[in-house]
Parts: structure tokens; sequence; C-alpha cells
């Protein structure tokens, strides 16, 4: 060992005396020619670390070092030649057997001759203190056989003391630590602080985001005071957060030992490092030692229109409602991302009518300068011809996963313009909205793009002279949610008349806790208490509501819950089912309700026995240690029992975060007229209205209208087919997060996650004056589909792991009242389709020659359907006066 010592990559540290000088990291003897052993291997897998589970490869060569030069003003400014040598590629997994894409192949067919030249020529590396000065190779070698030197170089930077300090290596330039032993020093490499260009974007949103985790350890082996071996793991793991089954590990391993050592060339003589080069060869040229991106060239791969021609079939009318349609959508949108403006103008150009929806919808969610300009130059907003496409183009931009300042600046151009239709100008606006949101989450709110956005939007509100313009920008402040908003938002809710009062409420409603302060509060309870003016019901009840679920102070509940028993007939019972919801789902407020109710004075029996039909409920659709899933359905009467709102929100939680999954909201007003009822009180001279709003993952959508004054309705009524309207249709891009690695050893990692759903929201309103009855059905159906994979490409062979899960599912909510008689009675029913899972798994190892090894494996069951409990007053009743529905259905009667 004494032998080995003296002659490998020997260094005198702190701690030995018997050589001379001093160095800092790795110093080699002179003259001599270090023989070692090096091998990279990569495994692949879903983080269960089963090697017959796994798939990958292994490089592996000899490789020789020799020490050229040595600054004889000090011995820790060196320069080594690195040479790989007899290099191997094979199978991690030996029990591949008959099966190993490399049997029966040498390196030369593997690699390639000219990539194994490449790879075999020698480099130098520049040491001073043992850190990396500068790496020199040949130009114009191909970038992935230069990155896998780059890696070996890379193992030869290292520093003997305990510290922390910062390194430039294959990585980037990275943040390292070292913790020095007497038999080994470990290196620990921060690989999330490593600043290396590398494309990837992920969901802002972390409900549908996904969390990853990277970790690199090397450890250098001493024996005799001297490094004898170096080991190096480098990890890379990632799940998505809501869907834990969707994931994957990346385990990189290099190791290198000595061997032997022999005599080797003389240290050539000068004092400067560029002639010691220059002498060596004069074609070396000083490269990054930082690892350098570069893409696999794809052979015989389709073109854009050929993939599009196998896809089109999938995104048919009729199959939108399959999965398949899904995992086509996701697919598509990948090869968009790579393709030109000219390429896709050409696929829209020759679509037709029934598949071109789709197609906008994929081109939107592409998310590239190419597919952006396209897009804009296909849409005319002049025209009332494409409407529709106009429509799903907006808002596949309002679902946009990682919007950019040109997909804003292109909107605010296109708001500044003329338009067909005045519902496609106010959907601009209202995504325009959405858009400043994401930005800002992402820190671009200096933006000039969002600072303009921000002007107009605020700006517009203010100075906005028709109710039209003052809605449109209301419900862009919606989506923005500008807490320089929130004064404006105050003064349309507090003076406001009533549909402009209720959407600057509800658009309050969204703020986060930290943005309703108690001067925010001072004005909600005005508008509740009725202090300055008389405001409608559904705009005191949503006052209301965010008082409660903001910490509400002592005074703030026991007003409240006083109010109780002074409010026309139906607020009364919804303010009561509010409160009680809120105690029974142990709501934050729950604790500050529950000292109030110590007082007799607010909770009574008078108080609490108060009849009516309207209700809130929340309960659980999912519940797991680390997810929840929740729906809150509320439902206002007026005193006639006809509907004034229905209320149907969807929120999923994980950890901390939560996001806004789908809200439909169906109003009517107006319609006492019809069966001779008396209005209530501040709502004698409301026009006949009834129209759904929607909200979909965080997205305020454009309300529709299902008629809008007394003539509307009429007309209506005479030909009303029963049919739904639709809110909003289509294929949206839900989850997108890609990250591009670069591995130590030198090899390209991807890690990539997609998930996207085609989704179909319907309402209806039916009314029926003969038989006093009206009833109100929202419907959902989608088909989700969500992708995950990691891929490890050195060039001439590639090993991947694809990771999938899909289903089918709907979820539709019916409210039936009879309003012949007081009490009247409600029926309200909600259930959630059985949903057929469907889970696949990938594994594939292949050559660039076009050998490959796949294995694939796949899982299904059956989701039962769900019944969600809707306060369960009444049953029996719900049971008796109508047909009861199959037994997947909940109902319950008020």
């Amino acid at each position: 060992m004494i032998l080995l010592a003296v002659l490998f990559l020997c260094f005198i540290s702190s701690y030995s005396a018997s050589v001379k000088g001093h160095t800092t990291g790795l110093s080699l003897n002179n003259d001599r020619l270090y023989k070692l052993t090096y091998s990279t291997e990569v495994l692949l897998d879903r983080g269960k670390g089963k090697l017959q589970d796994s798939v990958g490869y292994r490089i592996s060569s000899n490789v020789d070092v020799v020490l050229l030069w040595r600054n004889p003003d000090g011995d820790d400014d060196q320069l080594i030649q690195i040479t790989m040598k007899d290099v191997n590629v094979e199978n991690v997994n030996q029990q591949r057997g008959e099966k190993s894409i490399f049997k029966g192949k040498n390196p030369p067919k593997i690699i390639r001759k000219e990539n194994l030249e490449a790879l075999q020529r020698p480099v130098l590396l520049h040491l001073i203190h043992g850190k990396v000065k500068e790496f020199y190779s040949y130009a114009n070698e191909p970038v992935a056989i230069e990155n896998l030197k780059r890696g070996l170089a890379s193992l030869f930077q290292m520093q003997l003391s305990s510290g922390t300090t910062n390194e430039v290596d294959i990585s980037g330039d990275c943040k390292v630590t070292y913790q020095a032993h007497q038999d080994k020093v470990i290196k620990i490499k921060a690989l999330d602080s490593c600043k290396i260009e590398r494309s990837g974007f992920t969901t802002s949103n972390q409900v549908l985001g996904v969390t990853s985790k990277a970790t690199s350890v090397t450890t250098y082996k001493i024996e005799d005071s001297f490094v004898i071996a170096v080991l190096a793991e480098e990890t890379h793991a990632f799940r998505m957060n809501s869907l834990q089954t969707i994931a994957g590990k990346i385990i990189s391993k290099q190791k290198l030992e000595l061997k032997t050592t022999e005599a080797g060339p003389r240290l050539m003589s000068g004092k400067q490092v560029a002639a010691i080069i220059k002498a060596v060869d004069s074609e070396y040229k000083a490269l990054p030692i930082v690892g350098q991106d570069f893409q696999s060239k794809c052979k015989r791969c389709p073109s854009l229109s050929e993939h599009w021609q196998s896809t089109r079939k999938h995104l048919q009318p009729d199959n939108l409602s399959k999965a398949e349609a899904v995992r086509s959508f996701l697919a598509f949108i990948q090869h968009l991302r790579t393709a030109t403006r000219e390429e896709i103008l050409q696929i829209l150009k020759a679509e037709n009518k029934e598949v071109l929806p789709q197609l906008v919808d994929a081109v939107t969610s592409a998310q590239t300068s190419d597919s952006l300009d396209a897009i804009l130059d296909f849409l005319d907003f002049k025209s009332d011809s494409s409407i529709i496409l106009q429509e799903r183009f907006l808002y596949a931009c309002g679902f946009a996963s990682h919007p950019n300042e040109e997909l804003l600046r292109g909107l605010i151009s296109k708001f500044k313009g003329s338009f067909a239709s005045n519902d496609i100008r106010e959907t601009v606006m209202i995504i325009i909205g959405a858009l400043v949101k994401k930005l800002c989450q992402n820190e671009g709110c200096k933006l000039k793009a969002v600072v303009e956005a921000k002007k107009l939007i605020l700006g517009g509100l203010e100075r906005a002279e028709k109710k039209e313009d003052t809605m449109m920008y209301l419900l862009a402040l919606k989506n923005a949610l500008l807490p320089e908003g929130i004064p404006l938002l105050l003064k349309f809710a507090e003076a406001g008349e009533g549909p402009v009062s209720h959407l600057a409420t509800t658009a309050l409603q969204r703020y986060d806790v930290s943005f309703i302060t108690d001067e925010v509060k001072k004005t909600l309870n005005r508008i509740y208490h009725q202090n300055r003016k008389v405001h409608e019901k559904t705009v005191r009840t949503t006052a209301a509501a965010i008082i409660l679920n903001n910490n509400p102070s002592y005074m703030e509940v026991k007003n409240i819950l006083l109010s109780i028993g002074e409010l026309p007939k139906e607020m009364n019972k919804y303010m009561l089912t509010l409160v009680q919801d809120i105690l029974r789902f142990e709501m934050p407020a729950s604790k500050m309700v529950r000292r109030v109710l110590k007082e007799m004075v607010a909770h009574n029996y008078d108080r609490f026995s108060k009849s009516g039909s309207s209700s809130a409920y929340t309960g659980y659709i999912e519940r797991t240690p680390h997810s929840a899933s929740t729906y809150s359905l509320d439902i206002l009467y007026s005193g006639s029992g006809i509907l004034r709102r229905s209320n149907l929100n969807i929120f999923q939680y994980i950890g901390k975060a939560h996001l806004h999954s789908s809200q439909v909201v169906i109003e009517a007003q107006g319609l006492e007229a019809l069966i001779a009822a008396t209005p209530d009180e501040g709502e004698e001279n409301l026009d006949s209205y009834a129209g759904m709003s929607a909200i979909l993952f965080d997205v305020q959508l454009r309300p529709v209208t299902f008629f809008n004054g007394y003539s509307d309705l009429m007309s209506k009524m005479l030909s009303a087919s029963g049919d739904p309207i639709s809110v909003v249709k289509g294929l949206i891009l839900l989850v997108d997060h890609s990250q591009e690695l670069q591995l130590q050893s030198g090899l390209k990692a991807n890690m990539d996650v997609q998930g996207g759903l085609a989704i179909d929201i319907s309402g209806a309103m039916e009314f029926s004056l003969w038989y006093r009855e009206s009833k109100t059905r929202v419907k959902t159906r989608v088909a989700l589909a969500i992708t995950g994979s990691i891929t490890v490409d050195s060039s001439f062979v590639k090993a991947g792991l694809e990771i999938s899960t899909e289903t089918e599912t709907g979820l539709e909510f019916i409210s039936t009242v009879q309003f012949s008689q007081y009490p009247f009675l409600v029926c309200m029913q909600m259930d959630k389709d059985a949903a057929p899972l469907r889970q696949f798994e990938t594994k594939y190892e292949r050559l660039s020659t076009g050998r490959g090894y796949v294995s694939r494996r796949r899982k299904e069951s059956l989701i039962a359907g769900s019944e969600f409990p809707l306060h369960q007053e009444n049953s029996e009743m719900c049971k008796v006066v109508f047909a009861p529905e199959p037994a997947s259905t909940s109902s319950g009667w008020f």
C-alpha cells in the first residue's frame, strides 16, 4: 500500500509530514503514469430501489493519468493529462441475459467509431490548489462525448480541509461542503444551488405541482494520507404532489480506483502553462468544465403533419369523453413544442371545423413563441365566424401552466384592437387578469406588460361608464387579485347596484386572509347589517361568509348571530346553516363561534329553530394523511321559494397549499312576478335574470346568461328544450413540469410530468308554472390522463421510465323545488359516477442504432361511485314526494 501511495495521486495534508511541500488538494508525483479503472452507471426506477425493476446502463474504461507540468513557483499549480482507454458499455442489470441490447455488439458499434475515437482522446486539466482553473480539449467534438470526459475530470477537483465553498464543475457553479476525516474526505454538493443554463418549467400551484429532490455525495478514500479511490453517488427523485403514484428516481454512480503505476513521461519545463499546452498539442482549446446542452438527433422521425394525422382521430368531438383523447392531446403538445410557426400554421389552416377547437387547445397549450405567433396569426378577432375558436384560445391562455410576458403582451395588444364579439372582448380582459396573477406568483409583478395590465384593469374600473364594462373589469380583478384593487372592490361592494355589488363582494371573497384586514371587515359588516343602504340577500350573505372565514372577532360573530331571527325567512335559515356548518366541519372560526354561543342571548331555541329551505353544507370528497379534497354546497332561496343562488365549490388541499378546482354558481332574480309572489326587501325592482358563473382551476370564466329580462324569459320558456348550456368545454393542460438535468457523470437526464383533462361543465335551469316547480342541474364530465417520465441519454444509448394514470368520471348536482306551499319542498341530489382507473408503466433501453428492450405493465381497478351527504333534514319526505333516484345518489329534503 505504501508503494501505491507513493505512485498514485499523492497529496500532502496538514496531518502528514512524510512528503515535502504543502498542497490543499490532489497532487501527482513527477514522472509517473497512473493506471486507474473508471465506471459510471445509471439506474432508473420508481423509487423502490430494486435492481431487478430498474433500467439503465454502465460505461466503464481504463484511465491513464500523468502529471505534465508543475509550476516551479508552487506545487499547487499543476497540469495533468487524463486519457480514457478500452471503453465498454453494458447493462447494470445482469439478469437481462439474452434480452440485453448490448449482446453481440462491441463498443465501436454501440458508441460509433467516430464517437469512440473522440472519447479516447486525452483532455488536460489545469488545477490550482486542487480546484479546476481550466479544462482543455479538442474543438468540434460531439458535446455528449465531451460531457462524459468532463464528468471524469470533475472528480479530480477536491480539497483536504473541512469547510463550505463554491466550485465550478460539470454540474455548474455549486455550493459544496467538505467534511475531512482521517481515512476519507466527503464532498456534499448542494445540487439545488448549481447555476447552469438548462431549460425547464413547472406549474406554480403546488397542488398541481411536482416535488423534486436531488443529492450528491462524493467520497475520497484515504490510506496512509493518500487518496486511493473516489466514489460518487447522485440521486434525483420526483413525485407529483396530488398523485403520488406518479414518481421516479435516477441513481447515478461514479467509481475511480487505482490499479497500478509505472514510469511515465518527464515533467515539461516552463513557467507559463499556455506554452506547455501549445507544446503538447496546438489543437487544444480551453473549454468550460460546465456541462453543455445537447439534443439527440431523431432519425426518420415523422413530421408535425404526420403526427397530427395519427392524433386527430382521437380528438374528434365524440371521443373527448375518453382518456385516450387526453393522452393524444398531451403527446401532440410535445411535438408542437419543437415545431416552427410555419408548420403549425399549415395544420391549422388545413383542419376542419369539428376538430379545429381541439387543435387550438393544443397549439395554445404548447406555450412556445412559435405556437403563440401561429395561433395569433390564425385567429381573426374582427371576424364573428371563429368565435368558438377565439374563446377556446383565450381559456387555454388562462389555464397556461407557465405563461410569459410575451403572451400577456399579445393579449393586451388584442384588447386594444377591435372585436366582432363583445363577449370575446370581455373574455380577453378576464384572461388578462388571470395571467397577471400567475406572473406575479412567479415574481413577475414588475414586468412591463404586467405593470401595463394592472393599469388597464384598475384604470378601466375607475373610468368605466357602462355597467357591462364595470362588470368586465371586476371579473378581471377577481382573477388578478391585486392588493391595490381592494379599495375599489370595497367601493363597488358597498355603493354599487345589485349585480355589481355582488360581483365585487365575491371578488373580495377570493383574497387571502392576510388581505382581509379590520378596515375591509368594517365595510363588510356595514354591508351585512345594512348600516348605509339596503342590499340584496346574495350580497349580504357573501359579506357574512367573508367575515366568518377570515379571523372574525368576538363582536363580529356575536352581531351576526344576533341578526338571525331578524332577517328575511330564507336568509335566516341560510345564516343558521352556515354557522352550523362552521361548527360541524371544524372551520377556523368554530372556536370563536363556540365562545359566543355560551351566551344565552345568542344561543337560544327561538334563534336556532327558524324554518326554511336554504342551506350551506361542506364535506369531504377524499381525505388522506397528506391531502384532502372538499366540496361545499350552499343554496339560497327567495321567500317565495324561487332559487336566488346555488353555489357548488370543490377545493383541493396539499399541506398548506390549496387549489380552487371548480365553482359553479347559478343565480336567478326577479322571478316573483311569475307566481304573483312578493319580492323580499331590497329586491323589489330587480329585472328578471338567470345565469351561471364558473371558476375552474383558480380561473374565473366569463359568466353565461340563461335569460335577461321578462320578454327574454317568456320567449325561452315557450321554446325551451331543456338542453343544458355549456359553461366551459375543452382540453386543458393541467400539470406541466419539465426539468433538464446535467448529471455529474456527464450524462443528460430529463424529468417530465404532464397532466391534462377533457372537461365539459354544463348547467340548466328549468321552470314550470303548471307544476309550480323549478329545477337546477349542474353536470361535470371529465377524462383525465397524467404521465410522468424520466430519461437518461448519452447520445448513443438511452434509458427511460414512463408512468401514467388515466380515468373518466362525472359529477352531477340536481336541486328540485316545489313552491306550491310553504315551507316549500326541496330535494337535492349529488353523486359522482364510478370511475375506471388504469395505470401503466413502461421501461426501456434503446441504442441509437435502433435496437431496444421494452417492458410494459398495466393495472386496472374501479373506483366506486360516491354519495355525498347534503344536510339530511326531512329525507323521508324527499323519498315520498319524488320517485327515488338509484342508490348511487344522495338526497335530502328541507
